[in-house]
């Protein structure tokens, strides 16, 4: 890839714990989008979601790189060493550090529905493109959102993207496949004691290379404010 720009689609999230429909989704983007990488960005924090039940970040990310091996998917947390709080700084300082890498963000219909309310959500689209993937259930929501009716104007098809002379942005791909309806809702349900297992080992970041041996406690997350 020496040479010439690279591009990363940018899936941010608590996978808590992290399941087989990330990895799908991501592959489905990847392909369509003509992306290089996807980055999935560990959160540290939700501020969207209540504190309890959320496992320990070590746990997390051990279950993230469980699902991405052998997939061009890179597992971070790189926000812990950015100290960014909202999603809207830590992409600044993303695309600041990686300055020959174009990112698209890639986000579920359940995050668009909401995307009006995260920090500065206009100055996001501004930065680069956004891949909107359906989730069942939540198209209603969000073709009726507040941020659907701004960035409708700037629908882009996948073909477009994917073509390396064509990147821009705002700009609003939307990307259909047969629904997954796997969560991590279900599976922490069905398995309570997976971050347990998880947290036996301590993982690397796959981005940064530091290890995950701790985790602040108010951080707030990328992909949800």
């Amino acid at each position: 890839m020496t040479g010439r720009i690279r591009r990363v689609g940018l899936l941010g999230g608590s996978f808590n714990p992290a399941h087989g429909g990330h990895r799908r989704i991501s592959l489905f983007a990847l392909q369509a989008l003509g992306l290089d990488q996807v980055w999935w960005l560990v959160s540290p924090g939700n501020p969207l979601k209540p504190a309890a039940g959320m496992a320990p970040l070590a746990a997390r990310m051990r279950s993230a790189m469980k699902q991405t091996r052998r997939a061009p998917i890179t597992v971070t947390a790189i926000e812990r060493e950015l100290g960014t709080r909202y999603t809207v700084d830590t992409l600044r300082c993303l695309t600041r550090r990686y300055p020959r890498t174009q990112f698209v963000w890639l986000m579920g219909a359940d995050n668009l529905a909401q995307f009006h309310r995260w920090k500065d959500w206009r100055a996001i689209a501004k930065m680069m493109p956004i891949a909107v993937i359906a989730r069942p259930g939540y198209d209603v929501s969000a073709t009726a959102s507040p941020a659907m009716a701004w960035l409708g104007r700037y629908r882009m098809s996948a073909a477009r993207i994917s073509d390396r002379g064509k990147w821009s942005a705002p700009a609003l791909v939307n990307l259909r496949f047969d629904p997954d309806t796997r969560s991590a809702t279900a599976l922490r349900r069905t398995d309570p004691d997976w971050a347990e297992r998880m947290s036996v080992l301590i993982p690397r970041d796959q981005l940064t290379h530091h290890l995950i041996d701790s985790e602040p406690t108010s951080m707030h997350s990328a992909g949800q404010a």
